[in-house]
């Protein structure tokens, strides 16, 4: 599929995605308090955002914001989230993405503050939902850093872990994306239990993967 057959959802869909997203992250854990936020593309030069300030289990309509890809504020009178630029960078760098959700998992995090990439494939599910994970440098919250550290992995990744900071993950549609941090979470819980619980975890072997 060519990124001109990529449909876009409409404001409605939008909307009512970035909703339900916030919900099942909140009521997952994978978010605290204000953590997180998710945006979904509506347009050539047009997204849907969350705000800042906002506990993403209690979004309603009203509070989104709708964006430019420079970050021009086309609807809404909420303020704009310090992440906003990485949310719209995705888009700029990947002209096929039309969802992204960043949030703070406590597995998948605690692997980004450790340092520690999923670049081995020891369950088959999660690496054909969201192949291998890498971790983008730290970078400093609010600051250009956090835009420029998760460009590069835009067309070559589903989701990346953000040192010290969080996960990050998008796709072709809402649920796609949703999808993507859900199953990076539970291979996160399941790494965590079989490689450090447990104290081994086998790798797949690579001709099993290709």
């Amino acid at each position: 599929m060519s990124t001109e057959e990529i449909p876009y959802p409409s404001d409605a869909e939008a909307i009512t995605a970035i909703i339900e997203i916030g919900k099942k992250l909140y009521k997952k854990g994978m978010v605290a308090s204000n953590d997180g936020n998710i945006s979904v593309r509506v347009g050539k030069d047009a997204v849907w955002i969350t705000p800042t300030g906002v506990s993403k289990g209690e979004l309603v309509p009203d509070i989104l914001l709708k964006l430019t890809l420079d970050g021009k504020i086309i609807e809404g009178s909420t303020k704009k989230s310090t992440e906003t630029a990485m949310h719209l960078r995705m888009y700029r760098e990947n002209a096929e993405i039309r969802t992204v959700v960043h949030a703070h998992p406590a597995f998948a995090t605690a692997f980004a503050i450790a340092g520690i990439p999923f670049d081995s494939v020891i369950y088959p599910e999660a690496y054909a939902v969201i192949g291998k994970i890498p971790i983008a440098p730290y970078a400093t919250p609010g600051t250009q850093e956090v835009p420029d550290s998760v460009a590069p992995f835009a067309k070559t990744h589903n989701a990346v872990l953000l040192a010290n900071h969080g996960a990050l993950t998008w796709g072709k549609t809402p649920k796609q994306a949703w999808f993507r941090m859900e199953s990076l979470e539970n291979y996160a819980r399941i790494t965590m239990y079989s490689k450090y619980f447990l104290g081994q975890a086998n790798p797949i072997p690579e001709e099993k993967i290709k």
